[in-house]
């Protein structure tokens, strides 16, 4: 029987109750296999009892359902989120959840990844995952900082190999607009270890969207590689240490407009195509993270984690000059220490105690070397002559919080979490907060499950998006900035509540409802304001987020489907830093108006299905929305669009090179021409369009157990 296409269910359904504790009965050291897997399974399931879910909103994909994808393990980690609800996609592989602009945690086996300059959606390869749960809503004690939405990935390994032996998979893809791809992942168990390394290597001509719609772009190679690693010993029964580690480089083209106008004249310069500029871009992320993890009375996991992110802006020395006043060479670099500890107790059989620790060190570099023109008070260049402007700086602070809670099972049908977190930021701010919890799942019957939540919530900005650029430096310029500003970006603070109801229709249909309301003080956002690919982060003085969320989910024999529909509106008023990126007349609208925040779509729905018939399968899904913010003050948006995406597949058990899996897939199958977005907008760079029609084929051949 085929796998569900989506285990996409609400946190009524999903929410975990904590389990009972391990018994602790002692058993050798030197295990054998069979042993060494259900064991280490074992420490998995402890681990995960470390997070609790209740209350909050959980939308779950396994191997199936990513394998379900079109793209099946080629799906980019932002590709497969936005099939939950509530999950609006944006230009560079970003994500907007519950209308944040960032504000996205992400966890592997349970320890915080700080999230990289460019995000982590294109930088992770999912095939190394075997399930990825996305949390919202009104979040436990445990989870803090980033919290529109947690990706908690679980890692693979215990898996994969049996009795000792390999087990893995190598596979290829080629595909039009000049798409190759090589990936391939291994799983072993030798003695009391157990190990899973993953890699892929990706090249084509769609790296960046593209700003004219064409079929194909120009200028806009990329070449990408993913690499992960995990292993882990079992020192005994009850306690395992694990190390993991991830990078991802990348390098990208920045797409060119034909036909544009020179804006500025360079002396002794010949004339310029705006088709052959040559600006680039190369991004670089790592992480690795050291656990150890002891089940007993108290169970509980420390890791000390490292990431390291850097971005490299590469301008055309000329073409950027007379387009556009400024060619600035641009090194983002950002690197992050800390270290973390969650442990948990069933105190008796009706509570679980949980607590745990964070604390992180960061330290963040901008180097900014500009040519600029000069010029006079309105603008107007003075000379054709550029002169260069340098503009270094240094940031770096601490973070830290704490937290408490308590799962209470105040009956059969009711279970009550709360607790309380403590936070303190030192960076280019400095701030704290108490934040309660309360999160509640009640089943009114055996079908029909209420969950409730409200959560006080403290966000830090994000230092390595934090623009620390000196306004002075660029006065008389042709980058002079429209006005001055507060660059000392403020910690966010917001009161969530969420309510939500799932009802199992029938053996096959599952439905969830969800509604969410977030009143917010320093609402931060996010904004591109130069030609690089780096994102500004600064303060609306007010925010208000609100929606509503439909989900189904239906199983019948080899046919599975899900639709998610979502309506969301989000606002904010008065800008309070970062005011050099707006115009006085936008500042001065928006000081007097609520505005909707430019990733802001009023209705989004993704869905899809699969049906199994022999030995093919076959895979559909779609994301619709009816457009992002464009215009002045975010005062328009753009049409709405849909973009459906297809794949065959065909399994062969027996080959002459054993089991063999080919999967054609198509990418916008109807080649919609659509726009993510117009170049207008607050904070919003060049337009772009969505991707257009594009064919792929895949061989892939399983090996070992």
């Amino acid at each position: 029987m085929s796998r569900p296409f989506f285990s996409l269910l609400t946190a009524s359904l999903l929410a975990t109750l904590a389990p009972r504790a391990w018994a602790q009965d002692a058993e050798p050291d030197n295990l054998p296999h069979e042993t060494v897997e259900v064991q280490a399974k074992r420490l998995d399931s402890v681990r995960n009892s470390l997070s609790p879910q209740t209350g909050s909103s959980v939308y779950s994909f396994d191997r199936a359902d990513i394998l379900a994808l079109p793209q099946g393990d080629n799906t980019a980690l932002n590709q497969v989120l936005l099939q939950a609800p509530g999950v609006v996609q944006d230009s560079c592989g970003q994500i907007h959840v519950r209308g944040d602009h960032g504000n996205v945690q992400y966890r592997i086996d349970g320890v915080v990844i700080p999230e990289p300059i460019t995000g982590f959606g294109p930088a992770i390869d999912t095939r190394f995952a075997s399930q990825v749960n996305l949390l919202t809503g009104a979040l436990p004690a445990q989870y803090g900082y980033r919290t529109a939405g947690v990706v908690d990935i679980q890692t693979r390994g215990t898996d994969m190999a049996k009795n000792g032996e390999a087990a893995g998979e190598i596979s290829t893809t080629v595909g039009t607009k000049g798409n190759r791809e090589v990936s391939g992942s291994v799983g072993t168990h030798s003695d009391n270890w157990v190990t899973f390394f993953s890699g892929d290597w990706l090249a084509n001509d769609l790296g960046i969207e593209n700003p004219i719609g064409s079929a194909n772009a120009l200028h806009d190679h990329t070449t990408q590689g993913k690499g992960f690693g995990y292993a882990s010993y079992l020192i005994d029964a009850s306690r395992r240490v694990s190390f993991m580690a991830g990078e991802s480089n990348s390098q990208f083209q920045i797409p060119d407009v034909p036909g544009q106008t020179p804006n500025y004249t360079l002396s002794n310069s010949a004339p310029v195509n705006s088709a052959t500029l040559n600006a680039q871009q190369h991004e670089e992320n790592q992480f690795q993270v050291l656990s150890y993890q002891q089940s007993g009375p108290w169970n509980y996991q420390v890791s000390v984690f490292h990431r390291r992110s850097t971005v490299d802006y590469t301008p055309d020395p000329v073409g950027d000059l007379v387009f556009y006043g400024i060619a600035s060479q641009i090194h983002h670099g950002d690197e992050v220490l800390g270290t973390q500890m969650d442990t948990s107790r069933a105190l008796n059989e009706t509570h679980t105690l949980r607590m745990g620790l964070f604390a992180q060190h960061e330290n963040a570099i901008v180097d900014n070397t500009s040519s600029v023109f000069p010029a006079d008070s309105n603008g107007v260049p003075t000379s054709s002559t550029p002169q260069t402007v340098v503009d270094n700086t240094q940031l770096g602070g601490n973070l830290m919080g704490a937290y408490a809670q308590d799962e209470w099972r105040a009956s059969p049908a009711l279970t009550v979490n709360y607790g309380l977190r403590y936070d303190h930021v030192n960076t280019v701010t400095d701030a704290m907060q108490w934040s309660p919890r309360l999160g509640m799942v009640y089943d009114l019957s055996n079908r029909t499950r209420v969950h409730a939540g409200y959560a006080r919530y403290f966000t830090p900005p994000p230092t390595e998006l934090i623009d620390t650029r000196t306004v002075a430096l660029f006065a008389n310029t042709t980058n002079a900035l429209p006005s001055n500003a507060n660059t000392a970006v403020m910690t966010e603070r917001s009161h969530y509540f969420d309510l939500g109801l799932s009802q199992i229709v029938s053996k096959s249909l599952t439905l969830g409802l969800d509604a969410y309301y977030r009143q917010v003080r320093n609402l931060q956002d996010e904004g591109q304001f130069g030609n690089a690919l780096i994102y500004s982060a600064f303060n609306y003085a007010q925010g208000r987020v609100d929606g509503v969320e439909l989900s189904a989910n239906y199983h019948q024999g080899p046919f599975a489907a899900n639709l998610n529909l979502t309506r969301s509106q989000a606002m904010g008023k008065n800008v309070e830093t970062g005011q050099f990126n707006f115009s006085p007349a936008e500042l001065a609208y928006i000081s007097n108006h609520w505005v909707h925040l430019d990733h802001d779509q009023a209705w989004t729905s993704s869905g899809g299905a699969s049906y199994k018939l022999g030995d093919n399968h076959y895979f559909l899904d779609w994301t619709a929305g009816t457009g992002l913010r464009s215009g002045f003050a975010n005062t328009d948006h753009l049409p709405a669009y849909w973009q459906w995406n297809a794949a065959v597949s065909h399994e062969w058990a027996q080959s002459a090179v054993g089991a063999l899996n080919l999967r054609l897939t198509v990418v916008n199958l109807l080649d919609r021409v659509y726009e993510l977005r117009d170049g207008t907008g607050i904070g919003v760079g060049a337009p772009q369009y969505g991707q257009r029609r594009t064919f792929y084929v895949s061989v892939s051949h399983p090996f070992g157990a």
